[in-house]
């Protein structure tokens, strides 16, 4: 059965020039539409990510960002993981910060139990929405491999990777590796 790979955006969605979209628009893969990208409320977020990956058919590998890390790991306990056989969690923005952005409710405090599929946490050095420090809590915590990317803001469109050969080599190992915990 073929892998279903689901890019899972954050706050605002992932612009054209996003890794994201980019690796949509190249590979074929799917992204998991949000119902209000602007203003999320994590109940809903959570919900339409458990439509997404039991709609498909086999086995998925999630790519997420941001925001949408914490929205895995809501998700995570709460549904059944079975069909996850790895995620991506690229620059987890830290919902636990004072100043994280107020419109999207309902995300702290962050989620910090243990994942129960493989996963790898990419951070930068300089990311205005975690610090390295905090990224590396959220993969202890959650069982996941830390790869430090330097200093790559955000990880997003402003850091200027275009398709992120390097994120896409970390995706095809968690695609690859086909392991559990």
């Amino acid at each position: 059965m073929p892998i279903t790979l689901l890019t899972v955006p954050g706050l605002g969605s992932s612009g054209p020039e996003h890794w994201q979209s980019i690796w949509e628009h190249l590979y074929g893969y799917r992204r998991v539409e949000q119902q209000d990208w602007d203003a999320p409320q994590r109940a809903e977020w959570v919900e339409t990510l458990n439509q997404a990956v039991a709609a498909a058919p086999g086995p998925v590998v999630l790519a997420a960002h941001s925001l949408a890390c914490s929205t895995i790991g809501f998700w995570a306990g709460q549904h059944d993981t079975g069909k996850v056989q790895g995620a991506l969690l690229v620059a987890p923005a830290d919902t636990d910060r004072p100043d994280f952005p107020a419109e999207a409710v309902g995300f702290a405090p962050m989620p910090l139990q243990r994942l129960p599929f493989p996963s790898i946490v990419v951070a930068s050095g300089n990311d205005e929405y975690v610090t390295l420090t905090r990224a590396a809590e959220f993969a202890r915590s959650w069982g996941s491999r830390l790869v430090d990317v330097g200093n790559l803001g955000h990880i997003n469109s402003a850091s200027g990777l275009g398709a992120w050969p390097a994120g896409h080599a970390l995706l095809q190992e968690l695609r690859s590796s086909g392991t559990s915990r």
